[in-house]
């Protein structure tokens, strides 16, 4: 089966939005907005709080990978990093309701990503790419990583066919990519995934320079000291707290359940910061 290809024919093509063109940061938030990026995140209060909890238990669905995650942090400590990585107040009173994300500090930090990115294609950096959210981020990703190429970085596809199979499981994991953007399969279709196994067998295989990722794949590049820029939502948490302990630097706060052509506005803001044309060392 032709998992990567179905995956394709059920994503939207690529339009003029996504062609690399100048904005303003007002365009771009309104574009945020309109696509529900930002606003009021698809994951509410009680679920941002109930995964907070779940990871100061020491679920691993929930670590994303990564050790040391509740040293020094409670709920409270917590609640506020994702706060503060929103742009906005979470109300500690309410039981239920919307959890809101501004557009000002999301582009503020997809500024610094693709500052990052662009010394990545100055200086012909080997980049991974990845993600457990398919029919969404990898949307993202792979417009990324096709203008990373065109602009000089190597990007690289590890793990390209890695198969294994977990205790319990009736079927094989694999890996596989749609372009330059590394999912886990279950040889059928793309799964949506927390898990560090796929990324650990990729870094097997070969480290690259930097990773761009979210989820597990995020949490276990930075575990395994790579360098990485993450996505994550307002009820992952992990990320943000491995930032807070200095473990990595840049991790982008959106909605990441929404239409997978709404992120046009986030491919927008990183194709700015990149170099024009091709570049060497």
């Amino acid at each position: 089966m032709d998992v990567i290809g179905a995956h394709t024919r059920r994503l939207p093509s690529y339009d003029a939005r996504w062609t690399p063109r100048e904005h303003t940061d007002a365009e771009l938030a309104v574009g945020l907005r309109a696509g529900r990026v930002a606003g009021a995140a698809s994951h509410p209060i009680e679920n941002v709080r109930g995964n907070i909890e779940m990871l100061l238990a020491g679920d691993p669905d929930k670590e994303f990978g990564l050790s040391g995650l509740r040293d020094g942090f409670d709920q409270e400590a917590m609640l506020r990093l994702v706060e503060a990585a929103a742009g906005a107040p979470i109300d500690r009173e309410a039981a239920d309701g919307p959890v809101e994300i501004r557009p000002e500090p999301m582009l503020a930090e997809l500024a610094k990503m693709g500052d990052r990115l662009s010394r990545a294609c100055q200086r012909s950096e080997i980049v991974a790419l990845a993600t457990g959210h398919p029919e969404s981020i990898d949307y993202l990703l792979k417009a990324v990583g096709d203008l990373l190429t065109a602009r000089g970085a190597r990007v690289v596809r590890l793990g390209e066919g890695l198969r294994w199979r977990e205790a319990g499981q009736k079927h094989d994991w694999q890996i596989e990519h749609f372009g330059s953007v590394a999912l886990q399969t279950d040889g059928r279709v793309p799964r949506h995934t927390h898990r560090p196994h796929a990324m650990r067998r990729m870094l097997a295989e070969g480290v690259p320079d930097l990773v761009v990722a979210d989820h597990g794949f995020a949490g276990a590049a930075i575990e395994a000291g790579v360098e990485t820029l993450s996505i994550a939502d307002v009820n992952d948490p992990a990320l943000l707290v491995a930032k807070a302990q200095g473990r990595t630097e840049i991790v982008v706060v959106l909605d990441d359940h929404v239409a997978p052509d709404a992120y046009w506005p986030c491919f927008q803001a990183i194709a700015a910061r990149l170099p024009s044309t091709v570049t060497h060392p």
